[in-house]
């Protein structure tokens, strides 16, 4: 029986012998695609080839690609678990032909792998081809389907609708007809029942797809319609999962060596065995599952967060503590506990993941000791609502409370109907489906955005020249209008541009268009889309100067400005691995004009010492001017041989840019000084925590950081003048201190002996009601007063005491203050109940212990009710 690592090689020296060249898998998080939050198809990385932005180096391209559906169109989460086959993180084995072979190679060597190579018996596989749309006036794809009558009889061919078997990158785009190849893995007794073919796309867990052969030949226009591509893109995709289930002949991917490691650690970990109880066993898969997923996308810079990508990390990882808490009983973190068996299945493809162990588990860890407090935490929240709940009679949990739970705290709402059915309540889950469209609704209003078909202007690919100069003439290739939030700009491709679009942490280049016959066009931002640089504006010139020349220039100030903090982060850099060591890596940048971020992997906050540290070794490399050494379209295999540093979680062509200052050296696209003098000056301005092992410094430079001087200069200034411009301003400083203090000791010496002596005046004068002293104290400014005679009475009359005080202060506050002996208190009195009543009087609340507490309120005018209130609570 072949293992899963077996498999994964065969798959890649077949199609190495048909002529394919093997890349490897791209990250999973995805980070130049304003689209896709994650790779969630192997085509995801070779979309600027497919849509046209860039010529395919390889025309023949096959790998093992990590892919990721949560969100969207592809969502299987509700799924993992439950089944036998949908997963979160999943491996797609895939072959692409960029407008070389098409469909009768791609049917062939799918079959030859499978049978010949693979050995599947022919007689349990069947292919769909698409059965043609008349609304698209589209008939059926008989070519594929003459094809596979070369290998299948007439009755293992199905016809299959738009939904199955006509594939689509999005609303538009490029597109075409798919051939699916499904599997019959059920017993002879089973088949001889019901044909296979009667259950192809019926979700049925033994009879599955296994191979997407897409077949784009089409581009999706805006407007619905249809137009033949140019160059035709053969682009196929095998669950590997489901291909191990297939030929390790097991009825479920979890019974594949791809998952049995994982399902046995967390059986040893829980003390429990699968295969014994369905939710047990649902929870040992779900886990599986998504600490494959949480793993990876930590190895990638996606770190679980509050926002996009990182919050639906989060998600999967709650997910996944929910069902350790409620089925595997693990009230403390144990998840981390599986990276080193992960590591061991998977760590040789994909290297990232020993590289990365101590993050990942470090992560991991935190977020499921946050997540546990934040389950007591619902836990509480919940009793709390079931308890007022039946204090008015219901049985019934409103939909708005448990949205709140689920939104605002994380609770997850499965949760929340487990805990109630357990406490004989139920959900409105009516109240609740109406937050959460309500929710979903914002969201798409905020995001809503019209985009229109791009117009071709001219023909072409876009060069990028931004490196070598900061104005150019220039021809617009293509452009389009969108619309967001009520406002309309324009997307404009050029054929050569000067401008950086943002990418890799560098915000991007703003500058203006200019016409021959001067007129000027803002461009107010640059973004780095599928490959391309595209241009944002405001506005587009008319249509009689669409095919002239324009001017663009860049805003050479913002771009000096960025290019310092660019290179300041390489400094950075490589001072923070000198002085904290080489586990130091970058795991996220941002650079702009103003300011630069850098992330980077590190245990413990810096000392000041370390800080300082950094900042010297950093300027020092600016101080001695080093010049630029830029490498381009260098080998990748050459750029790490000669020391250049590749992340993690970024994905690298064949050739690559390496930008070298001194004994820095790194791979990096991005704008740069000609020398570090440029610089000036870097003042680094903060460090903090982001996450479970991620640290970030902001630093300023260059005029940045002469501002900064300035404004530290004119403050101490300032100060200066306030002492009279004392020659020594920190003696200064000190002395006024020290004489502020002793000023605040002998103001609270003063304190004291002016509440002990306003205590025993009303001592002597408090009246006896029913045996208890009322002690009062009315018409007071200070609050403070209030609570300092009030236990000054409890210490010099400890019994049988009651103190009452109510003061306004100077901004119009009223506050309410009770003081009650301990052996009243044991009698029943309650100072916070009381003061939570009667603070109603003045519009308020508040609260603090039986013994003592205090309220305040809004209106001064119900002083005295509130006063009279305490009396007749207290029956004094």
């Amino acid at each position: 029986m072949l293992t899963a690592k077996e498999i994964r090689e065969s798959y890649k020296d077949f199609f190495r012998s048909k002529g394919h060249t093997i890349v490897p898998s791209a990250p999973m998080v995805i980070k130049d695609d304003p689209t896709l939050m994650f790779t969630n198809a192997g085509m995801n990385q070779f979309k600027d080839i497919i849509l046209g932005n860039k010529a395919a180096k390889h025309t023949r391209v096959a790998d093992s690609q990590k892919c990721l559906r949560v969100s969207g169109k592809h969502n299987d989460l509700e799924e993992v678990g439950m089944d036998t086959y949908h997963h979160t993180m999943f491996e797609m084995l895939g072959n692409w032909s960029f407008g070389d072979y098409f469909k009768k190679e791609a049917i062939d060597w799918a079959w030859e792998y499978l049978v010949d190579v693979l050995g599947l018996d022919p007689a349990n596989l069947y292919a769909t081809v698409f059965e043609g749309s008349a609304e698209e006036g589209l008939s059926r794809d008989d070519e594929a389907a003459s094809y596979w009558e070369k290998h299948l009889p007439a009755d293992h061919i199905i016809n299959g609708n738009k939904h199955d078997n006509f594939w689509e990158m999005g609303d538009t785009g490029p597109c075409g007809p798919c051939s699916e190849i499904h599997i019959d893995l059920r017993s002879d007794e089973e088949k001889a029942a019901i044909p296979g073919r009667d259950l192809v796309n019926h979700d049925h867990p033994q009879v599955i797809e296994i191979w997407n052969l897409v077949f784009m030949q089409y581009n999706r226009k805006a407007d619905g319609t249809l137009e033949p591509l140019p160059a035709k893109v053969i682009d196929t995709g095998m669950g590997f999962e489901r291909l191990c289930m297939a030929l390790q002949g097991k009825k479920s991917n979890y019974d594949t060596d791809v998952f049995t490691p994982l399902i046995d650690k967390i059986g040893q970990l829980a003390g429990m065995e699968y295969g014994k109880d369905a939710k047990v066993n649902i929870a040992m898969r779900v886990i599986a599952d998504h600490v494959r997923t949480i793993a990876f996308s930590i190895a990638d810079s996606q770190l679980p967060g509050n926002a996009k990508a990182g919050y639906v990390i989060r998600r999967i990882l709650r997910r996944a503590v929910r069902y350790a808490y409620t089925f595997l009983g693990q009230k403390q973190a144990f998840m981390y506990r599986l990276v080193d068996t992960l590591i061991e299945s998977m760590g040789e493809a994909y290297p990232e993941l020993p590289k990365q162990r101590e993050l990942i588990m470090r992560v991991i860890k935190e977020e499921e000791d946050a997540f546990l407090r934040t389950l007591e935490n619902g836990i509480r929240l919940l009793d709390n609502a079931i308890e007022q709940a039946r204090a008015k009679g219901s049985t019934e949990i409103s939909g708005k409370e448990a949205f709140q739970l689920y939104d605002t705290y994380g609770f997850p709402l499965d949760l929340t109907e487990l805990i109630l059915k357990e406490n004989g309540m139920t959900l409105d889950h009516a109240g609740f489906d109406t937050e959460m469209a309500a929710q979903k609704a914002r969201a798409r209003n905020a995001a809503a955005v019209e985009t229109g078909d791009w117009v071709i202007v001219n023909e072409g690919e876009q060069q990028f020249v931004g490196y070598d100069c900061t104005d150019i003439d220039a021809y617009i290739l293509r452009y389009r209008k969108i619309t967001q939030k009520n406002k309309e700009y324009y997307q404009i491709i050029f054929d050569r541009t000067p401008f950086y679009g943002e990418m890799g942490g560098q915000v991007g280049d703003r500058g203006v268009m200019k016409y021959l016959d001067g007129e000027t066009i803002d461009i107010f931002d640059t973004k780095r889309e599928n490959g391309v640089t595209v241009h944002l504006t405001k506005e587009l010139t008319t249509e009689n100067y669409i095919q002239s020349a324009v001017r663009l220039i860049v805003d050479e100030e913002a771009r000096q400005a960025t290019s310092c903090n660019h290179t300041a982060t390489h400094l950075l850099h490589e001072a923070l691995r000198e002085v904290l060591g080489s586990h130091v890596e970058q795991r996220g940048s941002y650079v702009s004009p103003e300011v630069l971020r850098f992330d980077f992997s590190h245990f413990q906050k810096l000392t000041p010492e370390e800080i300082e540290k950094v900042e010297k070794l950093a300027n020092k490399a600016v101080r001695r001017a080093i010049p630029r050494d830029e490498h381009r379209c260098v080998p990748i295999d050459k750029a790490r041989e000669m020391g250049a540093m590749a992340l993690f979680g970024e994905k690298y062509g064949d050739e690559v840019r390496v930008i070298r200052y001194g004994s820095s050296i790194e791979l990096c696209g991005g704008t740069h000084v000609e020398n570090t003098g440029n610089i000036g000056m870097i003042k680094i301005i903060s460090e903090s925590s982001i996450a479970a092992g991620i640290r970030r410094i902001e630093a300023i430079t260059g005029e940045r950081v002469e501002e900064a001087i300035n404004n530290v200069n004119n403050t101490m200034k300032e100060i200066s003048a306030m002492f009279n411009n004392a020659p020594n301003l920190i003696q200064t400083l000190r002395k006024s201190i020290d004489e502020n203090a002793e000023l605040r000791r002998q103001a609270e010496e003063y304190f004291t002996e002016r509440i002990n002596n306003l205590t025993d005046k009303l001592l002597s004068s408090a009246r006896v009601i029913n045996g208890t002293k009322v002690v009062e104290l009315t018409g007071i400014r200070l609050p403070e007063v209030a609570k300092g005679v009030a236990f000054a009475v409890r210490a010099k009359s400890p019994e049988h005491t009651v103190f009452i005080g109510t003061t306004v202060d100077p901004s119009g506050k009223p506050l309410l203050t009770v003081m009650i002996t301990d052996d009243l208190v044991k009698d029943g009195l309650n100072a916070s109940a009381t003061v939570r009543e009667a603070a109603k009087q003045i519009q308020g609340g508040g609260g603090g212990q039986p013994g003592f507490a205090q309220a305040g309120g809004k209106n001064k005018d119900g002083i005295t009710s509130a006063y009279e209130k305490i009396k007749e609570i207290l029956s004094l």
